[in-house]
């Protein structure tokens, strides 16, 4: 069975996620936003083998425990890379953001780009680009649920105001992309509850049916 198991971290409340195939017991860590020591609990206790971290995007929010995690984990880090260029703003950001001195993170082991497919255990994810909060944000589709981070969130959608952020990039990415998916499929988030397809199709008062930023069904 795939379980997903969330894990709410640092002072933003980003949603770090263990997606994991409870047979094989391997699996990915889908943004690592800080508290690495919280993390790491949450995976030991499960016994799983993780086999890399994947970034929805790069803001600093979601990379934070990354450096803590590779180390620890035996494993490399993995995002778009239209965002290499947000991963620089990591430690200037999180002095304003948190008031806090980080290093900056470490280079990815690799890119990850649309259509491709990562294996966990006998399931799969595919990449869908999804650019518009920042323009190298990706979603994670498994087979009944995607993984949104800043893209789509339980009534609302992610900013555009930062560096790279491009308000109707981030509509069509929604309209266009997501909400093509089924209606029953779980969203979840990098911040906040989660939520379904069909519900942010209907009622998300920005992107919804009547949503204030499209018009039309």
């Amino acid at each position: 069975m795939l379980l997903v198991e969330c894990i709410t971290v640092g002072a933003l409340f980003t949603n770090c996620y263990i997606v994991y195939d409870s047979e094989k017991s391997v699996g990915i860590i889908v943004d690592a936003g800080d508290e690495a020591d919280k993390i790491l609990e949450a995976v030991d206790r499960r016994d799983v083998k993780i086999r890399g971290i994947f970034l929805t995007h790069g803001h600093f929010d979601h990379v934070l425990a990354v450096r803590d995690l590779k180390k620890e984990l035996n494993c490399g880090f993995y995002l778009h890379k239209a965002d290499e260029e947000i991963l620089k703003f990591v430690p200037r950001d999180a002095k304003v953001f948190l008031d806090r001195d980080v290093p900056p993170p470490p280079k990815p082991d690799g890119w990850i780009a649309e259509g491709q497919v990562i294996e966990v255990g006998k399931y799969s994810a595919k990449v869908i680009h999804t650019p518009g909060h920042t323009p190298g944000s990706v979603c994670y589709v498994f087979d009944g649920c995607v993984f949104t981070g800043d893209t789509l969130f339980a009534g609302s959608v992610g900013r555009t105001d930062l560096h790279g952020g491009d308000p109707n990039l981030l509509i069509s990415s929604i309209v266009d992309k997501l909400f093509k998916l089924p209606d029953s499929y779980a969203v979840y988030p990098g911040h906040g509850p989660s939520t379904t397809i069909g519900v942010e199709k209907k009622l998300n008062p920005f992107v919804g049916a009547s949503g204030l930023l499209r018009s039309g069904p």
